[in-house]
């Protein structure tokens, strides 16, 4: 089952990065996030929790190094992507599981949180000043 997903809420951990192999055995980055993402309504001055749901999102390639980087326990975060359903089988009962899980195509910092920003110049990130974009590293 996939859905598109798009949703608001804080990291319960800091995101953990491993490398897993693609099927032409290249090592491809990929960093698990903790979310528990909220319902913040509106209430005078301040904001009321109406409930949430934790999930398990999965965030591939260089997003994923730059979210283990830089994300700490805590960020507000908005994720967009893909919701799927797992199904597996316990290891110790054989009985079915499942569960819901993010698979990210998109995390971005929450600015009402953020204190400061460091950018490096366009050359130190391999960015071309024409388009903004990351040149080919072949």
């Amino acid at each position: 089952m996939a859905n598109h997903f798009h949703g608001r809420g804080n990291l319960g951990t800091a995101p953990i990065l491993r490398h897993t192999e693609n099927g032409s055995g290249e090592a491809v980055p990929v960093a698990s996030l903790r979310v528990y993402f909220d319902r913040r309504k509106p209430a005078g001055d301040d904001f009321e929790d109406r409930g949430g749901f934790w999930a398990n999102v999965s965030l591939w390639g260089y997003r994923a190094e730059a979210a283990a980087r830089l994300l700490p326990k805590g960020a507000r975060v908005a994720i967009e992507g893909e919701l799927f359903q797992s199904a597996w089988e316990d290891r110790d009962t054989g009985e079915p599981r499942s569960q819901l899980e993010v698979r990210a195509t998109h995390v971005d910092l929450d600015l009402g949180r953020v204190a400061s920003v460091q950018l490096h110049p366009a050359a130190e990130r391999g960015d071309t000043p024409e388009t903004g974009k990351e040149e080919s590293q072949e």
